[in-house]
């Protein structure tokens, strides 16, 4: 709980800075600090042009203000308030919350149950996946030529968002299949330069097993996130991640598939390096440039 309660100053701290120095401030420098200090949570959250956009100045006022404020640039200015939105130590606050809810109504005492749940299939999966399973698996999807992912049904939403971030930060990433065909018809060319990951829980997916034992036939390295280590007969994977899916309902809980896939993200981008991290921009800003996201009416300026 440390680091965020440093966080947690470091903003208070420079909220009561720009309240101090406001005065001393250009106009349009004024703007800006009247609205950190308004919004300090949504200025943590948006990226510069947004919070240029929203204030209604242009991102280069806000550098000023930054460098004003004695940091290098807009990033260094931001990050307390970024990171005091984050409760990076949430394992450590206890659950008198699960506790109380236990103590409840019949639905607290239900949410105390799923949750609980949820927790537990996070940790178990989470400490399943080992360091030497992740070294390995980190190096089979950075030294392939083609890293395929795949999955069916309703493991096709974790393939999807795992291609979706995850090509950002590794492009030979490809989801399969990309349309109505099979998977198997992307694997044709697939060999030992590349890397297949599979998603599939119980009852396993017929296609998916059928496309993890065609990619092994053909030598390609075979990365398995199931909540079992024996799925079928000849798939053998070269790593497998096990992830715990009990739930409180007719079907399984992913979340801890997630947390693995999230985990694997992670180190993408970290291996990634510079390159990964200015791909990730150049996304960013393109889905900007092009109007991806909903924006709401520009606000007036603030005129103090």
């Amino acid at each position: 709980m440390f680091l965020f309660v440093m966080d947690q100053n470091r903003k208070t701290r420079l909220i009561a800075q720009l309240k101090s120095e406001i005065d001393e401030l250009s106009p349009r420098l004024k703007s800006i600090a009247k609205y950190i200090i308004d919004n300090p949570g949504e200025f943590g959250m948006d990226p510069i042009r947004v919070s240029a956009e929203k204030i209604g100045v242009s991102s280069n006022s806000l550098v000023r203000l930054a460098q004003r404020m004695g940091f290098d640039g807009f990033e260094p200015f931001r990050e307390p308030f970024r990171q005091a939105l984050m409760t990076d130590r949430e394992d450590r606050l206890g659950e008198d919350w699960l506790e109380r809810l236990e103590d409840g109504d019949d639905m607290a005492h239900r949410q105390a149950l799923i949750a609980r749940n949820e927790l537990n299939i996070v940790s178990r999966s989470l400490r399943l996946m080992t360091q030497d399973k992740l070294n390995t698996a980190i190096e089979y999807m950075t030294q392939a030529r083609t890293c395929y992912v795949t999955a069916t049904r309703a493991s096709y939403a974790l393939a999807y968002y795992f291609h979706y971030v995850g090509r950002m930060a590794l492009p030979g990433l490809q989801l399969i299949p990309r349309h109505m065909g099979s998977a198997v018809d992307e694997l044709i060319t697939a060999d030992e330069n590349d890397c297949l990951i599979g998603i599939t829980f119980s009852p396993y997916s017929a296609e998916t097993i059928q496309s993890v034992r065609y990619a092994r036939e053909r030598g390609t390295r075979l990365i398995l996130i199931s909540d079992s280590e024996v799925i079928a007969p000849r798939v053998e994977p070269d790593i497998i991640f096990p992830v715990a899916t009990q739930s409180q309902h007719y079907f399984g809980c992913y979340c801890g598939a997630m947390a693995v896939l999230e985990c694997l993200i992670g180190h993408l981008v970290s291996s990634g390096g510079d390159a990964a991290q200015k791909r990730f921009a150049d996304y960013e800003a393109t889905r900007e440039d092009t109007g991806a996201y909903w924006k709401a009416p520009r606000q007036p300026r603030i005129r103090l």
